[in-house]
C-alpha cells in the first residue's frame, strides 16, 4: 500500500492557515486614542485661595486672595494596552507666595486674642499626581473613558505675621507640611474630526474624608488637539481647578483653599 505524507512545508503552511483563520483579528484603536503620548507643558491660572495656618496662639487666617496670575509645569502620559484599557499619569505644582496686608482677629477663649496687624506672607505650595487606569468605551471616532487611581498630593503652608497676642507683640513664622494618598475617579471623552485634529474633554475628582490630612481636589478641562506633523503635536485647552485640604493637628487646624481657573498648553509626543 502506498501511503501519501504531506510535505514538511505545506503541512506548516496548511496549519499556519488554520491557526490564522480561527484566530480573531485585532481592530485598530479608535483615531481618537494614541498608543502612547507624553506631554509637557504649564497652566496658566488666576488663583484664589483661602488659607488658615495652625499657630501655638491660634489660626491665622488669610481671608479671599487673588495674587495675581501664576504659571505652573505640568507632565502628563498615557499608554493605551490593546485597543479599549490604558494606564493614565498626571502631574502638576501650584505654588504662590502673597504679601501683603492682613487683618485677623481670632479668639482664644480664656487666653484673650490673637490680633494680626500690618503685612503678613503667606506662602503656598501643593504638588499633585495621579495614576489611573482607563477603559475606553468605543472604537469610532468618539470614545467614552472611565478612570478608577490613586492620587498623591502633598501641600506646604506657612505664614510670617506680625502680631499680637494678649497684650504682647510677637513676630509669628509658622509652617506646617503634610501628604496624603487618595482614590480618584475620572471620566472623559475624545473625538477625532481627523487623525490629526481631535478634541476632548476631561473631569476627575480626588477624596479624602478621613485621616489627618484630607481633603478633595476636582479638576476639570477640555480641549483642542492639533499634530502638524505626524508624532508631534499642540494641545490647547482650558481648565478649572478646585483645593480644599485639611490638615488636623490638635485644637487648630490648617487649611488650604485654592481655586484654579485659566489656559492651558502642552507640546504633545505620540507614537
Amino acid at each position: 500500500m502506498l501511503l501519501l505524507r504531506p510535505r514538511p512545508a505545506f503541512g506548516a503552511l496548511f496549519g499556519s492557515g488554520l491557526l490564522l483563520a480561527a484566530a480573531p483579528a485585532l481592530a485598530d484603536p479608535s483615531p481618537a486614542l494614541d498608543r502612547f503620548s507624553f506631554s509637557v507643558g504649564a497652566f496658566s491660572a488666576d488663583p484664589k485661595f483661602n488659607a488658615s495656618v495652625s499657630t501655638p496662639y491660634g489660626t491665622l487666617q488669610s481671608g479671599d486672595i487673588k495674587p495675581g496670575r501664576v504659571t505652573m509645569p505640568r507632565i502628563t502620559a498615557d499608554v493605551l494596552i490593546g485597543d479599549s484599557h490604558g494606564i493614565s499619569f498626571d502631574y502638576y505644582q501650584y505654588r504662590r507666595d502673597y504679601s501683603g496686608g492682613v487683618a485677623n482677629t481670632t479668639s482664644l477663649g480664656n487666653f484673650g486674642s490673637l490680633n494680626t496687624f500690618g503685612n503678613a506672607t503667606v506662602n503656598t505650595k501643593l504638588d499633585f499626581a495621579k495614576l489611573s487606569y482607563k477603559w475606553w468605551i468605543g472604537s469610532g471616532n468618539t470614545v467614552l473613558g472611565l478612570g478608577a487611581g490613586a492620587a498623591y498630593y502633598r501641600a506646604t503652608l506657612g505664614a510670617t505675621a506680625l502680631a499680637g497676642v494678649s497684650g504682647q507683640v510677637r513676630t509669628l513664622n509658622e509652617s506646617s507640611s503634610d501628604n496624603a494618598v487618595a482614590p480618584l475617579l475620572e471620566v472623559g471623552v475624545r473625538h477625532a474630526i481627523t487623525p490629526d485634529l481631535r478634541l476632548f474633554a476631561d473631569a476627575s475628582g480626588v477624596w479624602k474624608s478621613s485621616g489627618r490630612f484630607h481633603g478633595n481636589i476636582y479638576n476639570a478641562s477640555a480641549g483642542v488637539e492639533w499634530f502638524p506633523v505626524k508624532n508631534v503635536g499642540l494641545v490647547l485647552a482650558y481648565g478649572l481647578t478646585n483645593i480644599d485640604l485639611t490638615r488636623e493637628s490638635g485644637s487648630a487646624d490648617s487649611r488650604l483653599k485654592v481655586r484654579l481657573q485659566g489656559p492651558s498648553a502642552f507640546l504633545k509626543a505620540r507614537f
